[in-house]
């Protein structure tokens, strides 16, 4: 038997547009047997008057009527397998859908999460620099009173407790998120926003630097 026409094309179809253009190209050559096929009717009937050869018009037309019957046996098989990709394509739509909702109720979660732990942190803050300033004055009178040796220094508590392992940010995260992440870890970093450093040749330890930048390189 002939090759079904655009068998090729019909057996590389995957998606239903794929099928739908093979289903097109199907019905153009339908079109084309069938007038063929109208044809070789209105020869057979002239040949079998005389006016013509009637054995090669029947056999022309039996070809013809061959060639037909594959074509809408082929395009029938298309037309099923697009509806099957169709409802491959709404099950996997559906399917997107259900994960789509499922990441936005989880993306409310994370930011709900984050919203109460800022939150938190917020108030952790209030709360040490309530308690670093209380210990900054009992650390004034310490002085006052001539016993510096029970001053407490705030600063080393906090870089000792803010001390640890940090959360690896993983390879894809957004210009955003990078910020963001930047501005959290400046909170816990030396020389962050709650780390300020003296200025170069400011007093230190209530002390001035002997040495200045400038003066180191006279020797």
């Amino acid at each position: 038997m002939t090759p079904s026409p655009h068998a090729e094309a019909l057996g590389r179809a995957r998606t239903a547009a794929d099928f739908a253009a093979v289903i097109a190209l199907l019905d153009s050559d339908l079109k084309n047997a069938a007038a063929r096929k109208l044809e070789l009717e209105k020869a057979k009937g002239r040949a079998m008057f005389g006016r013509g050869d009637l054995a090669a018009t029947r056999a022309a037309l039996s070809e013809a009527n061959a060639v037909v019957a594959l074509l809408e046996k082929t395009r029938e098989a298309a037309n099923a397998r697009r509806a099957a990709a169709q409802g491959e394509a709404c099950v996997d739509i559906a399917a997107l859908a259900d994960e789509i909702r499922a990441n936005a109720a989880a993306l409310d979660e994370r930011w709900r999460m984050a919203q109460w732990l800022i939150e938190q942190l917020r108030q952790q803050l209030f709360d040490a620099d309530a308690l670093r300033r209380a210990v900054a004055t009992a650390n004034s009178q310490l002085d006052a009173a001539g016993v510096a040796n029970l001053k407490i220094n705030p600063t080393a508590i906090r870089r000792a407790a803010v001390t640890g392992r940090r959360a690896t940010a993983p390879a894809r995260l957004s210009a955003a998120a990078i910020q963001a992440d930047k501005m959290l870890l400046s909170l816990l970093s030396p020389g962050g926003a709650l780390d300020p450093r003296p200025a170069l040749g400011a007093p230190v330890g209530g002390i001035a630097a002997r040495f200045s930048l400038r003066g180191r390189g006279r020797g």
